[in-house]
């Protein structure tokens, strides 16, 4: 997978390559990722990428220009996906990261900065992603946070494929608990069941934990699966 982010702080992205197992994606060439700082492409000598916004108001607009030349310089495969960190985007979603891991060889992450980004920077994206319903300084914590759902879903990255089906938001029900030795700590015990060897009723179990800890924690997706139980 080929990640290409435009940025105006593509030092952000130099972390992801020492991160945990994500770290050891990039050094065994299971995703790449390549930064393309706008600036790099301004006309002028002060290297300008932002200019007040027409019609008056606070803050500055990054200028269309700097950002297209950036965009148009990287190179194109052709299973390729666009995606624009905006607080006005689509709520990421587990999904959405799947889909990108399984459908795309190629996701070009486009970054805003500053009050926003001129309008016509909009038509180049396929889609438009936000985090929440929050504002941040720009788009590279968004963007950090793709790259970072989708490579841990590339074949080769987590060491057990399995462990992937199995937590929060892959089948919309929130992950069951895990424990792991002691069996006992500070007064805390781990189940009875998970240490009875009857994999059938520790099944059952993690079932039922998924769907109380739902119902507690997040009921909007609980009606979600249960609808999907009864369609």
């Amino acid at each position: 997978m080929r990640f290409d982010v435009v940025s105006l702080v593509p030092d952000a992205f130099t972390p992801l390559l020492g991160l945990g197992v994500i770290g050891r994606a990039f050094a065994a060439g299971i995703a790449e990722v390549h930064t393309h700082n706008p600036r790099d492409h301004a006309t002028d000598r002060y290297r300008k990428v932002d200019d007040v916004p027409y019609g008056g108001g606070a803050g500055m607009v990054l200028k269309p220009e700097p950002v297209y030349a950036a965009f148009e310089a990287i190179p194109v495969l052709p299973r390729r996906r666009v995606l624009l960190m905006s607080p006005q985007g689509q709520p990421l979603h587990q999904r959405d990261l799947r889909r990108w891991a399984t459908a795309y060889d190629q996701l070009v992450l486009l970054c805003g900065h500053y009050e926003g980004f001129d309008e016509r920077i909009r038509p180049l994206a396929d889609e438009e992603v936000s985090l929440g319903d929050f504002v941040l300084t720009g788009g590279e914590l968004p963007a950090l946070v793709v790259i970072s759902g989708v490579v841990r879903l590339l074949p080769g990255t987590v060491g057990s494929p399995d462990c992937l089906e199995a937590e929060s938001h892959s089948s919309l029900l929130l992950e069951h608990p895990h424990y792991t030795r002691p069996a006992e700590f500070r007064g805390m015990a781990v189940p009875e069941v998970l240490r009875s060897g009857d994999h059938g009723a520790i099944a059952r179990w993690r079932q039922e934990q998924q769907v109380a800890r739902t119902r507690e924690r997040r009921a909007d997706l609980l009606a979600l699966w249960q609808a999907e139980q009864n369609p």
